[in-house]
């Protein structure tokens, strides 16, 4: 048995002997669900979790941001002289508002410290890698709101890293999905309140306005390229119905395939609110966040050894996997970093964002999906970790998805 596979075993049993303790730290994520930013719970839950595990990690609480958290342990074998590579895992473990953790959060998490746990276990007697090799687990929070992974990036939490590794639940197993670009945007209608009996001659209907504009946008979408996608709400409709709205707000997420197209869709979604406030003569006000969420580059390399890994597990992907117009802040993490984001099946054909699937998130049946995850993950980071070539690959890969990104 060649020394690969040798490691893959040892994580594998390492996992397997955990597993109860993996699932505890997970349930006790899903059961105390907390919104992203105020994930301080979760936070102290993870960083109690890695500093019980094995005082070789180095664990630093509220890493750069409130409720993030940068452990690391190594580096371990290669040669003197040789670079470190820095393999990270990430977890997320934010909430969904009034759906708890409807889009599994809790097992992305689990999966991030069980890989991450596994191969610390399998290397920490290896002294002949090829490189000399460090292990860190990133805690990324509000994901589903700022894109707390944007924000790290800023503050330079992957400045030292080579390689990204994170898996996330859905309804399929599938070594890459491609996950699109995103903006928000927010839409203010500034009007005049009257009498809406009395004097609705004297006022400006801000509510008439936003009505216009979700009434604009729903036209505009026969235009859009099917891949394109618009969707939104009216956040502040009016105070009461005798009193002509002079404030409203909209709130509307834009999402297209590659991050460039974004500005062609934003551009035709603006003309529409700017019309609808010249029909009723309200002023308009547009805002966007400071993050955009960029799509998620694809590495080949990463996604086959994952599929191979996966398959000896006893994970199937289908030949065709269904589409998918989610966004994440990954996708900006895959721009400066080589890396993979798998998506796995948890024993459910609910859907992401329901409420069948955040009890199906807590569920003892997602544990063997959930745990096998990290696995097929802990062991691709072994095959680039113990072969050179690869990991050479791993990063061509990487620029040619750049530049064509670019182009």
């Amino acid at each position: 048995m060649d020394q690969r596979q040798q490691i893959k075993n040892a994580l594998q049993l390492c996992i397997d002997k955990r597993k109860d303790e993996l699932h505890a730290l997970s349930w006790d994520i899903w059961s105390r669900p907390e919104l992203a930013g105020e994930e301080t719970r979760a936070h102290d839950r993870l960083v109690h979790f890695l500093s019980q595990d094995d005082p070789a990690w180095t664990v630093q609480s509220c890493y750069k941001l409130p409720t993030a958290f940068r452990a690391s342990w190594g580096p371990v074998g290669g040669g003197a002289g040789y670079p470190v590579l820095n393999v990270a895992f990430l977890c997320e473990y934010d909430a969904l508002p009034g759906m708890g953790h409807a889009c599994g959060h809790n097992l992305i998490a689990e999966v991030g410290v069980a890989a991450a746990a596994g191969l610390k276990a399998a290397l920490q007697n290896q002294t002949e890698l090829p490189v000399p090799v460090t292990i860190t687990v990133l805690g990324t929070p509000a994901e589903e709101d700022i894109g707390g992974k944007i924000e790290l990036i800023k503050a330079g939490a992957f400045a030292d890293i080579d390689l990204v590794f994170m898996a996330h639940p859905a309804q399929q197993d599938a070594s890459f999905l491609p996950c699109v670009a995103l903006d928000e945007v927010s839409v203010k209608y500034y009007g005049k309140a009257s009498h809406a009996s009395a004097y609705p001659w004297d006022g400006v209907n801000a509510l008439d306005a936003a009505v216009l504009a979700y009434n604009n946008i729903s036209v505009l979408r026969q235009q859009l390229k099917p891949e394109w996608r618009i969707h939104g709400v009216i956040k502040h409709g009016g105070v009461k119905p005798n009193i002509i709205p002079a404030y409203t707000e909209l709130n509307f997420y834009l999402r297209t395939p590659l991050l460039k197209e974004l500005c062609d869709l934003k551009a035709k979604a603006e003309a529409c609110f700017r019309a609808a406030a010249v029909a009723t003569g309200c002023q308009v006000e547009m805002t966007y966040p400071p993050n955009t969420f960029c799509n998620i580059l694809p590495n080949a390399t990463l996604a086959n050894l994952y599929e191979m890994n996966g398959k000896e597990l006893g994970i199937q992907f289908p030949k065709e996997p269904a589409n998918f117009s989610g966004s994440t802040d990954f996708g900006n993490v895959s721009v400066i970093v080589p890396g993979i984001h798998p998506f796995f099946y948890i024993c459910t054909n609910a859907l992401n964002h329901t409420e069948e699937y955040a009890e199906a998130a807590g569920g003892e049946k997602a544990q063997l999906y959930t745990l096998r995850t990290a696995k097929a993950l802990a062991m691709t980071a072994v095959d680039v970790v113990c072969c050179p070539e690869v990991l050479r690959q791993v990063r061509e890969d990487f620029s040619l998805a750049k530049l064509k990104q670019e182009k």
